[in-house]
């Protein structure tokens, strides 16, 4: 699994993947009802960009996530989302 970054930053968050010699940056914002939706704490926001991330390396490499974007498109891509985040919710920590 490649390796994934993730710092406040902003309004959002700046994720760095790092995959062997490749590396992409990503800016990345939680709508609040994203969270509410999947059943996340507010306080969870960072770890549901990261475990967001892992749900997006489990479908494509790095170099296809785009480089800004709210988590909530990523359902638009992928309709499972959703489901697999509250899935994953419970193993947030």
């Amino acid at each position: 699994m490649p390796e994934i970054s993730v710092t406040a930053h902003g309004a959002g968050y700046r994720v760095t993947v790092h995959d062997g010699s490749v590396s992409t940056a990503h800016s990345v914002t939680v709508p609040p009802e994203l969270l509410d939706a999947v059943g996340w704490d507010s306080d969870h926001a960072e770890m549901l960009v990261r475990t967001s991330f892992e749900f997006l390396l489990e479908r494509e490499p790095a170099t296809s996530i785009l480089s800004s974007f709210s988590l909530d498109v990523i359902g638009r891509y992928f309709p499972e989302y959703r489901a697999e985040m509250k899935a994953r919710a419970g193993r947030s920590g």
